[in-house]
């Protein structure tokens, strides 16, 4: 499968949002790495909490559940709402919870 983004390409995301099946969202996996990921389907982490399965949409390329397992729900961050191709990529982190409006 050909991969959902290429490089240059820019993200317009919704942090906090609930993704639903199929939403391509930014994760911070256990390591602290920020990828950008598409999720499949709820499951839940070894230890009994709420999360995702987070797969590559090209799986020979990079790294996604079926390396690093779940991702607990609330190290999914953010939902991409669209994608501008041929852009340059921009990261401006999210403000603090206690500044961010009510979703």
């Amino acid at each position: 499968m050909e991969p959902g983004l290429h490089e240059g390409d820019r993200l317009l995301v919704r942090w906090g949002r609930e993704p639903r099946p199929g939403d391509v969202v930014l994760a911070r996996f256990v390591d602290g790495t920020l990828a950008v990921k598409r999720a499949t389907e709820r499951r839940t982490t070894r230890t009994g909490a709420p999360g995702w399965w987070l797969l590559s949409d090209n799986a020979a390329e990079g790294v996604d559940s079926r390396h690093r397992g779940v991702v607990p729900a609330e190290d999914v961050l953010a939902v991409a709402r669209l994608v501008r191709r041929g852009c340059r990529l921009h990261h401006i982190p999210a403000p603090p919870v206690s500044e961010r409006a009510p979703l």
